[in-house]
């Protein structure tokens, strides 16, 4: 072979390797520094030509030009395309955005589509499957892509990134008429934040400061999702705007704060929780979305089994005892206790509840703020609530001996008693609070029953379809058994944003202490004892729900795994 020859097929073998070995091939990175970059890709969800230009390890175009040598694909600037409506109507918005791509014109059959990473199979795939039609790809630069995503999907402006662009064109102006209350680009930026991330039906907002970006996550159905970029210089107007809302100091960025905001978007009040937490890069700032309006308050809207539901409602029969409920963080035990409260509630009963915080107002109960800083803890409140007359308490959390102490004496002495913990499943809780120092009997004499509960992601509705497992894959999953039943997935389409799942739902199991229960208290049982006896009485673990509610489309096989 030639030299000729030689670098021809050099060149070729080059441009057939994915664009972090292209430029490692080059010599415009290390392989050390691709290393740390697809790290980072793996914790960002961003491209990599991206990531490597945001840290600094080469410039956009290198990328431009590694990417541009690709075989049998041109790269173009987009300001100089006439860009076709019909070509944009036919890609639904959230795959343009999640693959930084936007479609150029109709040619027969044929779809011109512009990509930011132009070897993105999976993009060229979703596009295809969506429009039935060929893709022929052409390069640009993913900042281009995204500003024609903005201009041709919706007006320019009404993106984020869009109410960016006029907030630091008046940024320094911004500064003070925040400060006073006035009407400005950052006011209305921020607003949009907010309402964008109600409207998605978001549990939390992450906005956090980097050295090169202001990035934007909401949680959605319990997952993070990048929603928005915005340039670093943001981070601290934005902060400010936030804790001027949640009443913070605007001067304090050295601590971290909390606070609240009370919002109304149309007929719906959302309270929202604010934490700020500084970092190197200016203060994170997490909020918390509670809801009002998406309280469930019906047992029957819980989700749970007949078999659930029917013991769930005996055991609120119960005039007295603690009803326990565990699970990881945000895994809906304050949705089960509210909803609990909401069926007893009446005007025969005095229900009291100690909370920290507050997450939900109840009608005809007086519900009360756990305060430390005042004395205010949990067992001081429950002590003085005892002296209120209640039928019904709830304490938010088992948090030490002395609060765990009250609710039994308060249990033994005809209260109804629900409160919650965090354990692993319902057989954990119970020898649990003997490690918090309450005596096996008083554990095994005080407690009705313990709810566990998971919450997985919901398929979709509006795509939701067969699903067929090799016995390779359910042996993958750990779930051998499940040969032969019948399951579903969701396609993905504009409803779900193509994730296949939309909203979520809980799985359940419910120990009940019975006598067989009680023995094994009284000697001390290990959790998985406890647990192996539960079974054997006919308890149905967490798994097995999920995999029963898997079965009639309520979920994946791959997310009851996932949580359980």
């Amino acid at each position: 072979m030639s030299g000729e020859a030689k670098r021809a097929a050099t060149q070729e073998g080059c441009r057939s390797l994915p664009l972090g070995e292209r430029l490692v091939a080059a010599g415009h990175i290390s392989r050390s520094q691709l290393e740390v970059a697809l790290r980072e890709q793996r914790r960002t969800g961003e491209l990599l030509g991206k990531v490597l230009v945001d840290l600094g390890f080469v410039t956009e175009e290198v990328v431009e030009a590694v990417l541009a040598e690709r075989v049998g694909c041109r790269r173009i600037r987009l300001e100089f395309v006439e860009i076709d409506p019909e070509a944009v109507a036919r890609v639904p918005e959230a795959i343009a955005r999640r693959h930084h791509l936007i479609p150029l014109r109709l040619v027969g059959e044929r779809l011109e589509v512009a990509l930011a990473d132009t070897f993105d199979v999976f993009a060229v795939d979703q596009v295809e499957r969506a429009t039935g039609l060929q893709v022929e790809v052409v390069g640009a630069s993913q900042q281009e892509i995204d500003q024609a995503i903005d201009r041709h999907y919706r007006r320019q402006g009404s993106t984020l990134e869009g109410v960016a662009e006029e907030v630091l064109a008046h940024l320094e102006d911004d500064q003070e008429a925040v400060e006073r209350g006035q009407d400005t680009p950052l006011i209305r930026l921020v607003d949009r934040l907010l309402r964008d991330a109600v409207e998605q039906r978001a549990t939390d907002i992450h906005i956090e400061p980097e050295e090169r970006v202001l990035r934007v996550r909401l949680r959605l159905d319990g997952m993070l999702r990048q929603t928005a970029v915005l340039p670093a210089r943001l981070a601290r107007p934005v902060a400010a705007r936030i804790k001027i809302l949640a009443d913070l100091d605007i001067a304090e960025t050295r601590t971290p704060q909390d606070g609240r905001i009370n919002l109304e978007f149309g007929d719906r009040r959302v309270d929202l929780r604010v934490s700020t937490l500084p970092t190197i890069h200016g203060e994170n700032v997490v909020i918390r979305i509670l809801d009002q309006s998406g309280i469930v308050l019906s047992l029957e809207e819980l989700g749970l089994s007949p078999d659930h539901l029917a013991l769930l409602e005996r055991l609120l029969r119960r005039p007295n005892g603690i009803l326990l409920v565990t699970g990881p963080t945000g895994s809906g035990k304050t949705t089960t206790l509210y909803t609990a409260l909401a069926a007893l509630n009446s005007m025969e009963r005095s229900i009291f509840t100690l909370e920290d915080p507050v997450e939900y107002r109840l009608p005809i109960v007086r519900q009360t703020q756990v305060n430390p800083e005042a004395g205010m803890t949990f067992a001081a409140g429950l002590r003085a609530l005892l002296r209120q007359d209640p039928d019904v308490i709830l304490v938010g959390e088992m948090r030490d001996e002395e609060t765990a102490e009250l609710a039994v004496r308060a249990a033994l002495t005809g209260h109804l008693v629900f409160s919650s913990l965090h354990t692993n499943n319902a057989a954990g809780a119970l020898p649990r609070m003997i490690d918090m120092g309450i005596a096996p009997y008083l554990v095994a004499s005080s407690v009705n029953a313990v709810v566990a509960q998971r919450l997985v992601r919901r398929i979709c509705n509006r795509c939701t379809t067969p699903a067929t497992y090799t016995e390779e894959e359910l042996a993958r999953l750990g779930l051998p058994e499940a040969a032969g039943l019948p399951f579903f997935r969701g396609e993905g389409c504009d409803a779900c944003d193509h994730t296949g799942y939309r909203g979520r739902a809980a799985i359940f199991e419910i120990l009940e202490v019975d006598d067989a229960i009680r023995e094994q208290v009284h000697r001390r049982a290990s959790s998985a004892e406890i647990h192996q006896a539960a079974v054997a009485a006919g308890m149905a673990p967490c798994r097995q729900d999920g995999i029963q509610k898997a079965m009639v489309g309520v979920t994946t096989l791959e997310e009851v795994v996932r949580v359980t």
